[in-house]
Order: C-alpha cells, then structure tokens, then sequence
C-alpha cells in the first residue's frame, strides 16, 4: 500500500512560479525602500514551504522591474555551490542565496528612473506561462504537473497592458493555470478579472507585516485543497474594461473592430493600430407618399 501510495506521488508535481514586483516606482517602496527587503524574505520562506511540501515539486520567481522580467530562481545557466549550513537543507540555501544574488545583481545594474514608472507585469506573467509550458514539455511521460501563478505587486495596474492582460488570462485558462493575485497596495479589477476567470485567489492585504502569514494561509494550499478551508471571502470582481485613452472604467464605450482597443468616445482613426474608420452618414429618411386627391 505504501509503495503503491509513493509510486502515485512521484507520479505528479507541483509548480509554482511567484512573480515579484520589484520596481522601485511603487508607491508603498518608494515611501519605505526597506519593504522590499521585507517582502523578499516572506517570498523565500513562501517558496521553501511550498519546496517542503513535497520533494517533487518546483519553483521559479520572476523579477517583474521597469525595463525588465528576470529570473531570480532558478539562476539562468549554472547554479551556485552551496553547501549545508548549520543543518538547513541545502534546497533553501541554493533559493534565499540565489534570490538575494539576482535581485542585487538586477537593481545595481537597472537605469535610473527620472520619473516613476509602470511595471510591466502582464509581460513577466507571459513569460511565467512560457517557462511553465517549457517544463511541461519537457516532464517525463505519465509525469502530471500542476501549475500556478503567484502575483506579488503594489503597483497600479496600467490599461496600456490591458490586451496583454486579458491574452494571458485566457492562455491560462485555457491550459488550466491558476493564476493567484495578492495585491500590496490598491485594488487592481484587472488582475481581479484574471483570478476569476482562472479560478484563482485574489486577495488585498491591509496589513503588510503580515505578508507570510497571509501567504501560507491562502496561498500555499493548492486550488482543489482550498474548497476546504476557511479564507477570506471572495469580493465582487468588476467586470468593466478600461478605456485606452483615458485609462479609466467605463460601462460603455467604443471598440476598434481590428485590434480590439477600447475608447470612451468616437474617433475616426484608432490610436493603437492606426485604423481609419469611415463615418458614417446620416440615414436617409423615408420618402413621403402623396396624398391622392
């Protein structure tokens, strides 16, 4: 029984891919630069314990920035040499050194910002889908995997990404990736759209010292262990797109027929794709019948 318990274990895994916003444009750093340090640490302890849970499972975090996604686990190319220190297991070793050693890396080498800007986290989800699909591909056969996505930003969500946003969204419901969202500052209807569509957790933290007791609460059990236990309850998700010019909800608007761009108002030619419209004319009225006399 027990060998036939291990053999169905090793048959199957679980990914998770966590994807940091580490730009230093977000309000919540930019008011307390030491957040950020803060906010790695309960990343590493998340990621461990979900490493803990099974000697089978993986896990990979993107660094959303600025100007770029990078990965800060697994290291690109060849991994450090760690070794064990006073009795932890070198698994976490290899993850808080390599996490911490990409992140500096990363920062000292990032442009300076003159201005504060956006980040770009539909493109560092994207790229979580891509890696995700890439280990999937190359899984051994009758291996299962399980996989899901943990976003982690205080940024404001942008309608410039929106296409990018609901690209994604879809992609992963389609290949049956859990998209999870735990927001550090504002509330984002966007990536709340996406955690609805994929049946993933959304959750607005009110309190960030207690990051990793809200991670392990809601997020570390997998999606089918969820419907067992008690979290917080879902909030209605705001279903209204966001226009592109104005970059605001809107319950009716404009749809360009050719790259799909929303706008509040009319306009003859579509700032996205440069589309011209023509306009149309006024409709021709019915011709009066005479009277006969």
């Amino acid at each position: 029984m027990n060998n036939k318990s291990q053999d169905h274990d090793s048959n199957k895994f679980s990914l998770l891919v966590i994807v940091l916003d580490t730009n230093p444009s977000q309000r919540i750093v930019r008011q307390n630069p030491q957040l950020l340090t803060q906010f790695l640490d309960a990343i590493i302890a998340f990621g461990n314990a979900h490493l803990m849970q099974c000697s089978q499972n993986k896990l990979a975090v993107l660094s959303c920035h600025h100007h770029a996604t990078d990965f800060l686990y697994p290291m690109p190319g060849k991994q450090l040499d760690v070794r064990q220190v006073d009795g932890q297991y070198e698994v976490f070793s290899l993850v808080e050194k390599t996490v911490k050693q990409r992140l500096s890396h990363i920062i000292t080498n990032a442009p300076k910002l003159n201005a504060p800007c956006e980040s770009i986290l539909a493109g560092s989800m994207a790229m979580a889908l891509c890696y995700i699909s890439r280990i999937q591909r190359n899984a051994a056969a009758g291996v299962k995997m399980h996989s899901r996505i943990l976003v982690v930003t205080g940024s404001n969500e942008c309608a410039s990404q929106y296409m990018t946003y609901m690209n994604v969204f879809f992609t992963a419901q389609k290949l049956g990736i859990t998209i999870d969202v735990c927001a550090l500052d504002k509330t984002m209807s966007l990536l709340q759209q996406g955690c609805d569509i994929t049946g993933g957790q959304y959750l607005r933290l009110t309190q960030l010292d207690g990051l990793l007791q809200y991670l392990l609460w809601v997020f570390l059990p997998d999606p089918q262990m969820r419907q067992k236990l008690v979290l917080p309850p879902a909030t209605k998700v705001d279903y209204r797109a966001a226009c592109f010019c104005h970059r605001e909800l809107i319950d009716i608007g404009y749809v360009c027929s050719v790259c799909l761009s929303i706008f509040c108002k009319f306009s003859p030619i579509c700032t996205t794709c440069h589309t011209v419209f023509k306009i149309p004319g006024p409709i021709p009225g019915k011709p009066k019948k005479k009277k006969k006399v």
